[in-house]
């Protein structure tokens, strides 16, 4: 009889658990958590505090004694393990309920012990008005905050998965709130010009963005007592007051009633870097594919531990729930004597900020960059479904591709809807090797309400396989910026859309309709850079041109795609 014990619970601890008693009806299965919740929707949190999970209960998945009734797992809160012993294969564990320290052996050590918040070693810090969010107790935390001391306004300091959404959920409970992110962007999974339509959004709700703005110091205001409260006057009105002042790295200072820390998480790896299991590069516990460490017989899964990223190979701290979830349900199977391999992160992901969504799948564009990997890319501004079916809204969609072979790199879209839609067919084709060129073939579901008989996708497909085939010869915003003598520049929309909605200056207005009879206005000794609203339009421009003997090029997704990339937080 095989006997596993493991560290740690939520995503990837309680799919082992589970996943290893299905497998084995004999195998003897300890799990144990140092906190009071084994298996509870984390990513669900602000949800809760917001109100729209309206009960606490259904964030809890389940309990030590459902795990035993249903999965016979001896499941322990408030115990933590305080050492593991390799060579004795056996756990020092202290019970925090009594203050008992046992020991308990393993067969198995499974290690899930997830990421912790980031904190920074900032003056006052360590203040009862100040919050991270990353289990139950904190949510309780913030919530009896909310409840008790009645803030006006709260400041975020990270503009992350969870920074964005307890920005919505503070704006959705009705406090002015100030969002610090240290980067130029938020959301950063997403290339800058993709952040922006958030900048936007986040804008638009009335939120205090302040970007390349940093936390460097929190001081508690002294609230002195109102009027009324020394008076017993309550009829007159009670001035606001603000219980932090916050400094910031700009030399600015703010005031606020709460703070949020979502800077990100780091790999919680004291116990295995304590019992000399090997870490990698970036921090994290190193695994092999079947999710075994440096030992044998100890495993490893979740936010702690390093994976190799799906499109280069290299390590990668990818702290999201699918992923921990599979690699539980992995490393059980290899505990008990298979042999499954994980096969990379992609990384996929989505956030929900108001009323749009944004998404992510591979690498983006700073990463390509970063690790000297070529790419081409490519933008798409479509509708989600048939324009002329009501409810129909733009989706934003960025696409990297390999310029040898088309072999997907990573994709972006942000829009109201079907943003989760199109990122998970891109997620699919990626991971079964899939090139742009098949993107174009793609068979999906199409009705008015729900997508185009020419879906998003297929759009993406078809314009990078143009890239590809030499059908179109694509400029980007860059190159517009560093216009040389020898290029001109062509806009192919119509007057009014320049005045409505702006122009590029020394641009030439040729609207598409009149080119074709308006030809000799254009040199052909100078490069063309056509652009219309979003590039369609500059894409049949383009073809045009070069058959009537012309060199040109269009601005992939257009003025559209210009905005976003100029656009200014």
């Amino acid at each position: 009889m095989t006997k596993i014990v493991i560290i740690g619970g939520v995503a990837g601890g309680a799919s082992a658990a589970a996943r290893a008693r299905r497998v084995s009806e004999t195998a003897e299965i300890i799990m144990l958590e140092r906190g009071e919740f084994v298996s509870f929707a984390n990513c669900g949190l602000p949800y809760h505090i917001s109100g729209e999970i309206e009960s606490r209960d259904a964030l809890l998945l389940q309990t030590p004694e459902s795990f035993k009734s249903r999965f016979n797992v001896d499941v322990r809160v408030f115990n933590e393990v305080i050492a593991i012993d390799r060579q004795a294969k056996r756990l020092n564990i202290r019970n925090h309920i009594t203050h008992e320290i046992y020991q308990e052996s393993y067969d198995k050590l499974l290690l899930s012990p997830g990421a912790s918040p980031i904190k920074p070693p900032i003056s006052g810090i360590n203040n009862q008005f100040v919050h991270s969010l990353r289990n139950i107790p904190d949510m309780d935390r913030v919530l009896a905050n909310l409840v008790l001391h009645k803030p006006k306004h709260a400041t975020v300091v990270g503009g992350g998965f969870i920074g964005l959404e307890m920005v919505e959920a503070l704006r959705h409970r009705g406090l002015e709130v100030s969002l610090l992110e240290l980067a130029d962007q938020v959301m950063g999974p997403v290339d800058i010009e993709m952040a922006n339509i958030l900048h936007q959004k986040l804008v638009d709700n009335k939120v205090d963005l302040r970007l390349k703005t940093g936390l460097t110091a929190v001081n508690e205001c002294q609230i002195q007592l109102a009027e009324a409260d020394i008076t017993d006057d309550y009829d007159k009105p009670v001035p606001p007051h603000s219980h932090l002042q916050l400094t910031l790295s700009d030399n600015s200072t703010l005031a606020t009633d709460l703070v949020i820390l979502a800077i990100g998480v780091k790999p919680e790896t004291s116990l295995a870097s304590e019992c000399d299991l090997v870490l990698g590069p970036l921090g994290g516990i190193r695994v092999d594919a079947g999710m075994r460490t440096s030992d044998a017989d100890i495993y490893a899964v979740g936010d702690a531990i390093e994976t190799a990223d799906f499109v280069s190979g290299n390590p990668s701290l990818v702290p999201l729930a699918g992923p921990a979830n599979r690699q539980g349900r992995l490393a059980a199977d290899n505990m008990l004597g298979g042999d499954r391999l994980y096969r990379a992160t992609q990384g996929t992901a989505i956030c929900k900020l108001f009323d749009m969504a944004i998404a992510s799948t591979g690498l983006n564009e700073k990463s390509l960059l970063r690790q000297a990997i070529p790419f081409e890319k490519i933008y798409v501004h479509t509708a989600s479904h048939a324009s002329y079916y009501p409810g129909a809204h733009p989706i934003t969609l960025k696409l990297l591709f390999c310029p040898d072979n088309g072999r997907i790199l990573g994709a972006q879209a942000a829009g109201i809807d079907g943003v989760d839609k199109r990122i998970d067919v891109l997620a699919v084709a990626q991971r079964a090797g899939m090139t742009v060129y098949d993107l174009a073939d793609l068979e999906l579901t199409y009705a008015p309400p729900f997508g185009s008989a020419r879906d998003v996708v297929n759009q993406a497909g078809m314009v990078a396989a143009n890239v590809l085939l030499g059908d179109e010869v694509t400029c980007h915003t860059q190159d517009l910026q560093a216009l040389t003598a020898t290029q001109i520049i062509v806009d192919v929309r119509n007057p009014g859309e320049l005045t409505a909605v702006g122009a590029i200056d020394n641009a030439i207005n040729i609207p598409l309709p009149q080119l074709r009879d308006r030809l000799n206005e254009l040199p052909k000794d100078k490069e063309l850079l056509l652009l219309c609203q979003v590039g369609l339009r500059g894409h049949v421009a383009c073809r045009m041109l070069v058959q009537h003997g012309f060199k040109a090029r269009n601005l992939s997704g257009g003025y559209k795609t210009y905005q976003m990339v100029n656009a200014r937080f």
